[in-house]
């Protein structure tokens, strides 16, 4: 007779897993009855007990041992706009939306493609730029000195990202050139950059390179950083592509070959698509910290999202409501990271089954 096979249900995969000896028993009743006081402490303290609006701000403060998110209420313009003119911040608001939408499109299979997301990418960054930067169409110009908040966030993200890939790119394939003194060459401008400090690089790009430069190659601080994030990023962005090369058989550039295809179509065919497949996590994660990194332009004096998040309580009326703002902020690089991480693991779990 054939043996017949018990699928476990859900109670008992719990019961086998927390549950299976008495120590275990106990683990888990005082780890849940811990994780159960902090989170009832933490709905005490942010939602039955907090105070929401400016208009109840006397409330906060004066024993009610809730979060006063009225200052969110009161500020959160200058969180999300920073110095941008106050009549102005719709155009922000607009190119703040605009560029999650192309990373929304940017999920969609049909753009799954090189042209349609390199189109994809430039129009949506074309338009961000001209609503935020205006002088355009009617738009009153509003200099970078006046950007801030979230869409000075959105936007070195996005140009690191959109300057850093093709340079990636290119500084893998020189990296694994056929020609030594171009390889070991790059391999030393690759590694010396790996070494040093993100914000080594931000300060160099910042404060001595205008010594170095002449007049017209300066250009305004700002660019000038984005350059430099964008040149590490590449940095690591090209020994990921790397690897996922170098995890390729090698059969697959000599089967190209022997079919007749050029170096280039070898590359842009055979070669790129299957390394960006094997690279894809790692991938994943130099996106995440490079969002989160973007943070660090504040030390420079860019009036980015926690900037803004410094100067909304950094007054005599609201200088005790940290917690609540940078909880605020905290929330919204959560938004993004979480949103990009699972985006990430779809693509890994969607290339693995076509992969079958």
């Amino acid at each position: 007779m054939a043996k017949t096979y018990h699928t476990p249900t859900f109670f008992e995969n719990v019961r086998a897993r927390y549950f299976s000896t008495r120590l275990d028993t106990v683990m888990t009743i005082g780890f849940g009855a811990f994780v159960a006081w902090i989170l009832w402490n933490l709905l005490d303290w942010g939602v039955l007990n907090a105070t929401f609006s400016q208009e109840h701000r006397d409330h906060c403060g004066h024993g009610s041992g809730g979060a006063c998110w009225a200052v969110i209420d009161a500020r959160w313009r200058l969180i999300l706009f920073g110095l941008y003119p106050f009549e102005e911040q719709w155009r922000s608001a607009i190119a703040c939306i605009v560029m999650v939408l192309v990373g929304g499109l940017s999920c969609v299979p049909w753009f799954w493609n090189a042209r349609r997301i390199a189109l994809l990418w430039v129009a949506g960054f074309a338009t961000f730029y001209v609503l935020m930067r205006g002088g355009y169409f009617g738009l009153t110009e509003v200099t970078e000195q006046n950007w801030g908040g979230l869409s000075l966030t959105i936007f070195i993200f996005a140009t690191v990202i959109l300057m850093g890939m093709p340079m990636a790119i290119v500084f893998a394939l020189l990296r694994r050139s056929e020609l030594p003194w171009i390889a070991r060459t790059m391999a030393l401008v690759i590694d010396t950059i790996r070494s040093l400090p993100l914000l080594s690089i931000m300060f160099t790009f910042a404060i001595v390179l205008p010594f170095v430069l002449p007049g017209w190659a300066v250009g305004d601080k700002l660019y000038r950083v984005i350059v430099g994030y964008a040149l590490f990023f590449a940095c690591y962005q090209a020994e990921i592509i790397r690897g996922g090369m170098q995890a390729l058989p090698a059969g697959q550039e000599e089967a190209a070959k022997a079919l007749g295809m050029g170096y280039w179509q070898r590359i842009g065919y055979v070669v790129l698509p299957q390394a960006f497949r094997n690279a894809l996590p790692p991938t994943i994660n130099q996106f995440v910290i490079t969002f989160k990194e973007t943070s660090l332009v504040v030390i420079i004096g860019f009036f980015e999202i926690l900037a803004s998040g410094n100067a909304a309580y950094g007054t005599a009326e609201w200088n005790f409501a940290h917690v609540e703002v940078y909880c605020f902020v905290a929330l919204i690089y959560f938004t993004f990271v979480f949103a990009l991480s699972r985006y990430g693991a779809y693509l890994e779990r969607r290339l693995s089954v076509a992969s079958r």
